[in-house]
């Protein structure tokens, strides 16, 4: 790997599995932005399947793209009309920005917004580098005691509070959570703070269920490969003791047998929001949906208020995203995070900022 140098140097994504450091302009800013010093960036699913296979979807790399979108850093400089923040504040890095005009946006929905610009999502590039620029109000300043490290692990614990949300997690919840990646897990956090009485983990990876047993799950299910969804179901809600069911299913997998375990699992009149990311089309059992009068949601990204309260439960201890912190590398040594996460090494990577005085 080359040297990282330059007044901007950038991780870039040249085509899939060909990376490389760019010095890239330091990005300018208008009058209610503020540049920001990257000072940690996690690597999710998304980030790890575009160094694969360079597309997710419709999302194509046609041009070399700066990776990374989960980020913390301290504000550099701030423009003229900026009121909340200055230079030396510690900020967690919200990195899409919608065009605030459409009617999602105005509605209040701007994850739906269909000009979203969103870090690390072609054309767009990410926030794998000394800087970033960002609307002043897409940034949120971490209070005392609440690391840059915690700070970019609010992106993920943002969605994972979107998704409860969506889910319409509750007091007294009995929540079904399938995956047991960081999300599925945050998402077990995210449940607990809410109120949720019992919550049960599924996953096909034992090591994975020990973590979320230890973090925030009341129960564990070590779901079976070639078992059939309906069966599992049933045995789930035995051991687990669900009674007629789970009120809320979350799917954070995207496998398609999670799914229709997750409809099976789900008692009469109870929710079922669809957060992991799969295969396009699958067999989805309806006729279970119907009957059962499921409320039945997607969850996509974060929405207005999901960044402001997960620094809020991550900084009044609510739920602790530390445990979920398994390395650290150095900037210059980027690529081997995306290799450690890709082999399903750990939970959460961070990637460093790039070393100073380069």
């Amino acid at each position: 790997m080359a040297e990282v140098k330059g007044a901007n140097p950038s991780f870039m994504l040249l085509e899939p599995h060909k990376v490389a450091f760019e010095d890239r302009p330091v990005p300018e800013i208008g009058p209610h932005d503020v540049l920001v010093k990257v000072k940690y960036t996690g690597i999710c699913g998304s980030d790890v399947h575009y160094w694969t296979h360079g597309a997710i979807g419709d999302y194509v790399v046609k041009a070399p793209m700066v990776l990374g979108h989960e980020s913390a850093g301290i504000v550099e400089a701030v423009g003229p009309e900026v009121r909340t923040l200055r230079p030396g504040a510690r900020v967690a890095m919200e990195p899409g920005i919608p065009c605030r005009r459409c009617v999602r946006c105005l509605e209040g929905r701007y994850n739906l917004c269909a000009r979203m610009q969103f870090a690390a999502t072609p054309p767009v590039h990410g926030t794998l580098a000394r800087y970033y620029a960002l609307p002043e109000d897409f940034c949120y300043e971490l209070p005392d005691g609440m690391s840059l490290e915690e700070g970019a692990l609010v992106e993920p614990t943002a969605v994972a509070v979107h998704v409860c949300k969506q889910a319409g997690v509750k007091p007294g919840d009995r929540v079904v959570v399938f995956g047991a990646g960081p999300v599925g897990l945050l998402c077990c956090a995210v449940a607990r703070a809410f109120g949720a009485l019992v919550i049960v983990s599924v996953d096909i990876n034992e090591e994975r269920l020990g973590v979320a047993h230890r973090y925030a799950a009341t129960h564990t299910f070590h779901s079976q490969p070639g078992e059939w969804p309906e069966d599992a179901a049933e045995r789930l809600v035995d051991e687990c003791k669900l009674g007629e069911g789970a009120n809320v299913v979350i799917e954070a997998s995207g496998a398609e047998t999670c799914v229709q375990m997750g409809i099976h699992v789900a008692r009469r009149g109870g929710s079922f929001c669809q957060a992991g990311m799969g295969k396009s089309d699958i067999m989805f059992p309806i006729m279970a949906m119907a009957s059962k009068e499921l409320i039945v949601k997607g969850s996509f990204r974060y929405n207005s208020g999901d960044y402001s309260l997960a620094v809020d439960l991550i900084s009044t201890g609510r739920i602790t995203v530390r445990e979920l912190m398994t390395g650290k590398i150095k900037f210059q040594d980027a690529e081997q995070a995306f290799k450690d996460v890709k082999a399903g090494r750990g939970i959460k990577t961070l990637i460093e900022g790039p070393p100073e005085g380069e």
